[in-house]
């Protein structure tokens, strides 16, 4: 009887310390915690009435699918081609890094971002926002213009997307291609 007593007991604590042992390895997750996907090689296309007018793509993509503030990250570099009604890319634009806030319709590129186009067209820029719905890029950070024959700098920009108009808000400077190269003798 006394054997049984103490088995008993011993069953009952036995018991007792794996439910509170369970109870503390035991996990919550709300979704704030699982609340990122992570998507490699990814493509994103942009078309209308069927026809492919922008290309973006990265090599890896944070989607942050919080219902305040969704958001992808492109932390990796992104690269957008503007593309021609035929498919033939008009103009690209690359960064290091990018954020596209669903809810405002915009991606913000970052980190050396450079717009290179068929014309010979060469946008650099630290910082650059496209408005997905106006198809708009702009920027308030300094940026240089590179053309055949000469280079245009200044603060801010507005363009269409696919560069075919710009203006600099506020030009600072044009130097023609033969003065870069008296300067560089």
């Amino acid at each position: 009887m006394k054997n049984n007593l103490l088995f008993l007991i011993f069953s009952v604590y036995l018991i007792t310390g794996c439910g509170e042992e369970h109870a503390e390895t035991r996990q919550i997750f709300t979704q704030d915690d699982v609340a990122v996907e992570l998507a490699t090689d990814v493509e994103i296309l942009y078309s209308d009435s069927a026809v492919v007018r922008v290309r973006v793509s990265g090599p890896t993509m944070l989607n942050f699918t919080s219902l305040e503030t969704p958001k992808q990250e492109f932390p990796d570099g992104i690269r957008f081609e503007f593309l021609q009604p035929d498919g033939s890319v008009r103009s690209t634009l690359t960064a290091h890094q990018a954020v596209r806030q669903q809810d405002k319709g915009t991606i913000v590129a970052r980190d050396s971002v450079v717009m290179n186009t068929v014309k010979q067209e060469r946008l650099e820029t630290e910082e650059l926002i496209w408005d997905e719905k106006a198809g708009k890029i702009r920027t308030d950070k300094f940026v240089k213009v590179s053309q055949p024959g000469e280079v245009v700098y200044g603060f801010g920009l507005e363009a269409e997307q696919d560069f075919s108009y710009w203006k600099i808000l506020v030009p600072k400077g044009k130097i023609r291609a033969e003065q870069i190269n008296d300067l560089n003798n």
